[in-house]
């Protein structure tokens, strides 16, 4: 009889205990599933992202100098043309008699364009010592950065300023040939006005460069007014990205800023620097029918002629500007960012619990977030925080 009230009590205490067991489970707050990424330690780099077009830099249009017959135009676009091989030929219609005035006009665009070429020349002559010194000064500045005498930052800035006397000298030989090549126009004018020498000959126009043909604007035997194009030309080595920014974002983009240029159809990112940043914005209304202000940036290719050899005029790239850099920070990934107030958080692992941590945020891009204070580099924090994760709940890392 006694065993089995001693049973009944076993039986009756084990029932309590699992009710007692049921009721905790029941009452114990449950986890959270959440995401963790650990803290990091790293480079990172803030850009400003938009699409860019490729234009070669110095285009020349060659138009007929008078008005008259233009003969067929054999060459089309992609042939390549040397300076001063013959681009068109066109047959001067009949001299008309000019009156006074019109004569002296003629003959004052000549001088005009005469001046034009001095002063492209005097430029020219200004750019060469100018890009001679700067040579010299980059050779001396890397001789100086092996021995560890000038810092990594010294010497990128007497490269970009190489650069820069470089491309002035280019662009002054291109301005001398552009000139030369409107005095030849202006001459021709006077010359089939006037009826002077060389009335009704046959006249050549020449190549101002060495390059190829980008547009045949007119291919068959025809009449043209004098002024109207005929072909354009330029050297497709020496191209330029055009990207148009927002105002806000141009305003933090510097001249010899870093460029990524990406999504051009090569196998590779090409490396680029900012040249200038033009003063002056623009209304684009975007596809979304909003207007916005927009500022040109001008890209140059840091990478030779070689890698981007499919690269031509009026192609559409990708560029990635750097306006922050750090070498060696700690960052977390933007998407466990959250808001606090005015200032940011995290959710911090801590010991299976979340744990709100307020923060110092500062360069970020779209992945990752640079953190001044407020975390270490090894800790988890949570990715994607849903809105039943609290401070001090319990986490379940999937």
């Amino acid at each position: 009889m006694n065993a089995l009230r001693h049973l009944k009590s076993r039986k009756v205490q084990a029932g309590l205990a699992l009710v007692a067991v049921l009721f905790a489970v029941a009452l114990w707050p449950a986890s959270v599933p959440a995401d963790l990424a650990p803290v990091t330690r790293g480079p990172l780099v803030v850009t400003v992202d938009e699409e860019g077009e490729t234009r070669v830099r110095e285009r020349f249009v060659v138009s007929a100098p008078v008005p008259g017959q233009v003969l067929r135009i054999e060459l089309e676009p992609g042939d390549p043309v040397t300076k001063g091989a013959a681009l068109v030929t066109v047959r001067p219609a009949p001299p008309v008699p000019l009156d006074a005035r019109s004569r002296a006009e003629a003959e004052a665009a000549v001088q005009s364009a005469r001046a034009a070429v001095g002063q492209a020349q005097a430029q020219k002559k200004r750019a060469e010592p100018v890009a001679t010194l700067a040579r010299a000064e980059l050779e001396r500045g890397r001789d100086l950065f092996a021995r560890g005498i000038v810092a990594q930052q010294e010497l990128d800035a007497r490269e970009a300023d190489a650069r820069a006397a470089q491309e002035a000298q280019r662009a002054a030989e291109f301005a001398v040939a552009s000139a030369e090549h409107q005095l030849e126009m202006t001459r021709a004018r006077l010359v089939q006005a006037t009826g002077g020498a060389g009335a009704g000959q046959l006249i050549v126009l020449r190549s101002p460069i060495d390059g190829v043909v980008f547009k045949r604007l007119r291919e068959s035997e025809s009449v043209v007014a004098a002024g109207e194009p005929l072909l354009e030309v330029g050297d497709p080595e020496h191209l330029e990205i055009v990207s148009d920014l927002l105002s806000t974002d141009a305003v933090r983009v510097r001249p010899g800023a870093r460029v990524f240029i990406e999504q051009w159809g090569g196998d590779r990112p090409l490396q680029g620097r900012v040249r200038r940043v033009e003063p002056s914005g623009f209304m684009k209304v975007s596809a979304l029918g909003v207007e916005e202000q927009r500022v040109n940036v001008i890209v140059d290719f840091e990478d030779p002629p070689e890698a981007r050899r499919t690269l031509g005029d009026g192609y559409r790239v990708e560029v990635r500007v750097v306006i922050w850099e750090g070498k060696d920070v700690v960052k977390v990934p933007t998407s466990s960012l959250v808001r606090q107030g005015e200032g940011w958080a995290v959710f911090a692992a801590d010991a299976g619990r979340a744990r709100l941590r307020p923060i110092e945020l500062g360069g970020r891009n779209g992945l990752e977030a640079e953190v001044r204070s407020g975390l270490a580099a090894g800790q988890d924090v949570v990715v994607h925080p849903s809105d039943a994760l609290a401070d001090g709940k319990r986490l379940a890392a999937r």
